[in-house]
């Protein structure tokens, strides 16, 4: 009997890992077809040159200036690659093609194509057909001149660009997703490439236990520490890259804007490789590889010992992630901490006077805007003296107090309707009536069979609540002023930062398909009749 319970067991663990396969696989795959959609969209069917609205550098230039940034900004963001007259001389250096001198000599664009020198205008022509011959488009831009003399920004320009793919765009994206950081990541280092190993971290004092793993060659310098901060062990080994801002957060990738920490710095007594101790934010084990940064400045010479001197700073307040996830997840815990009761004690007391006064408050929670209510409980939160704009800089708790209710109350008028609709068609079920026949009291039916089955389609929306508190709530966090994630994805839909919509679309969609998933396998594990196999027995 044991071995066939046993063989069961076994039996029902296989098909569980089989499904769950078919589900990580069909989950990958819906999030590339998501990825490529926004990409098809902000790509192809935007106007790219909206990107440069809020450019600063984009708007002071003038005339051909302004164009060739145009298509530089456009090949560092991903749209098209993007080839100088210049860049094609120099290459032809490099295989022996040209000499230095003659490099000279035949980049002197003329004003226009026909005051170009007779050597001049064979290597434009050379330079026209390899790269019309690669599927580039070659564009001449003639001096702008204003009157006499050449208009700011107004010089000769020649270049190729071509449209990159979007197969080659999304394969690029994918590939680039996650970098392991080696020792061969950076060239020209000091001293010898490879890892070490220490049990007293000189970035945290040097006298106290704290292992590292330390590399040289390697993009960070530190890969893996531990410190006093949650969770205490730290690695910058593997980095998540969903996409470079460059409106947003300019230059800074998505996942970093999402998890980096903001607020005042926080000082401390700081000691440089060198032995200089300062009282400074900087945080040593965040310290990546610059190539001749040490020499550019006296500090770094006075502070490091290498070129590993690029350094984030420590902050008293928390990332966006961080403030967003802890007031979702309180937010979500109290929900079904009063929603699940009161959902319960409504059904029970079927067309009386609570479950009547529970949906005039469902009723209203769905009729009333979002906008508004939140308003309303902002405007009452503020009248019982507690704060209505968040700081970063206070230690009192209370800010946190109105952006939780205003996620919250909603939130447990969904879990009162879903579940007393859930528990109220599972008490005209045949079974129920059986079980009345049968002799069980009314508790035992509710508790044993109705609020069993009831509470599944409940259950398998806890994953996705608990993930998604990661994402923010724009309208919350906007009213309230909460340093968020919620925020992030409209401020770059409307900047047309393009980097950043994909990476946070992309966020979402793995969140999607990661809740999903656990909320499937939450169901089975709580009710034994769910099976992930169809097959008839």
């Amino acid at each position: 009997m044991q071995c066939c319970d046993r063989a069961c067991n076994m039996h029902k663990e296989v098909i569980m890992a089989k499904y769950l396969l078919k589900r990580i696989l069909y989950g990958i795959m819906s999030v590339a077809i998501v990825v490529a959609i926004i990409m098809i969209m902000v790509y192809s069917l935007l106007d790219r040159e909206k990107i440069f609205r809020s450019d600063p550098v984009f708007q002071k230039n003038n005339n051909n200036a302004k164009i060739t940034y145009m298509f530089q900004k456009w090949e560092e963001y991903g749209y098209l690659d993007y080839v100088t007259y210049e860049d094609y001389l120099n290459a032809l250096v490099k295989s022996g093609e040209l000499t230095e001198e003659t490099r000279k000599d035949v980049a002197s664009l003329g004003r226009t194509a026909d005051k170009d020198s007779e050597l001049v205008a064979e290597y434009v022509e050379k330079f026209r057909a390899y790269y019309e011959s690669q599927g580039y488009e070659v564009q001449r831009l003639d001096v702008v001149m204003s009157g006499r003399k050449v208009a700011s920004g107004g010089q000769q320009r020649l270049f190729a660009s071509k449209n990159i793919p979007l197969i080659n765009r999304l394969f690029s994206y994918f590939t680039r997703l996650i970098t392991v950081d080696n020792i061969h990541k950076v060239e020209n280092v000091v001293g010898e490439r490879g890892l070490s190993f220490t049990l007293h971290d000189p970035a945290y004092g040097g006298d106290k236990f704290s292992p590292a793993i330390i590399g040289n060659g390697t993009h960070h310098k530190y890969l893996l520490y531990c410190d006093d901060r949650f969770p205490f062990i730290h690695q910058n080994l593997a980095t998540i890259n969903l996409g470079t801002s460059y409106s947003v957060n300019q230059g800074i990738d998505v996942f970093a804007t999402m998890t980096v920490t903001q607020g005042s710095y926080v000082r401390s007594m700081v000691t440089y490789p060198t032995g200089l101790v300062e009282n400074s934010a900087d945080d040593l084990h965040s310290a990546t590889y610059v190539a001749g940064s040490r020499e550019m400045s006296q500090l770094n010479i006075d502070r490091f010992v290498d070129d590993y001197t690029s350094v984030n700073t420590v902050k008293a307040g928390k990332s966006r992630m961080g403030y967003s996830f802890i007031i979702g997840i309180i937010s979500t815990f109290l929900s079904y901490l009063f929603g699940i009761p009161l959902g319960i004690l409504m059904a029970r007391k079927k067309d009386k006077f609570i479950d009547k006064l529970g949906m005039v408050y469902i009723v209203f929670m769905i009729a009333v805007p979002s906008l508004a209510y939140i308003f309303l409980f902002k405007a009452i939160g503020g009248k019982m003296g507690l704060p209505t704009t968040f700081d970063m800089e206070t230690t009192s708790k209370l800010i946190y107090v109105l952006p939780i209710v205003s996620l919250m109350l909603p939130s447990v008028a969904n879990l009162m309707k879903w579940l007393r609709r859930y528990m109220v068609d599972q008490m005209n079920a045949d079974y129920v009536k059986f079980a009345r026949s049968g002799g069980l009291s009314e508790g035992e039916i509710f508790r044993k069979h109705i609020l069993k089955n009831a509470a599944i389609p409940i259950i398998h929306g806890i994953p996705g609540a608990v993930l998604f508190a990661m994402t923010g709530a724009f309208i919350t966090e906007r009213v309230y002023v909460v340093p968020g994630t919620g925020k992030l994805l409209v401020e770059a839909i409307n900047m047309y930062d393009n980097g950043v919509i994909v990476g946070v679309a992309f966020f979402y969609a793995v969140l999607t398909v990661m809740s999903v998933i656990m909320g499937d396998v939450l169901m089975a594990l709580v009710d034994p009749r769910i099976s992930f196999t169809t097959k008839d027995r």
